[in-house]
């Protein structure tokens, strides 16, 4: 059974930083791309940040460029996403996903997603 699990999620203040992780297991994890999306109250799930298991070639979202970092460790089945200069924007539920899918941005190459961490971030 395939699962993901995020954590590191957490309330911090604006202009500070947060480290989300995610833990994989049931699934030969450098096999999978890995995603980050979020999705704040009343609006729809969004693309942050993606690792493509080939090369790992990463791509973000315009909004959190230069500010949000993702990595991942093969060895450890994790995948992380670095959150510094946090924003109030930046609040929303974040949830980690896998996929063998070259296409990172989009949500429908991947097959396996987490229940997600809150973030929020206060001004």
């Amino acid at each position: 059974q395939v699962q993901l699990v995020e954590s590191g999620g957490g309330s911090v203040q604006a202009g500070g930083s947060l480290r989300l992780s995610c833990a994989a297991s049931g699934l030969t994890f450098r096999s999978y791309s890995m995603g980050w999306f979020r999705q704040a109250p009343g609006k729809e799930r969004e693309f942050v940040a993606g690792i493509r298991y080939i090369g790992n070639n990463v791509a973000y979202t315009d909004s959190v460029k230069g500010r949000f970092t993702i990595s991942r460790d093969n060895a450890k089945n994790s995948g992380y996403l670095q959150m510094n200069s946090l924003k109030p924007e930046d609040t929303a539920v974040y949830y980690c996903a896998a996929g063998a899918t070259l296409k990172i941005e989009s949500d429908s190459g991947y097959t396996y997603w987490g229940h997600g961490t809150q973030v929020t971030v206060s001004s």
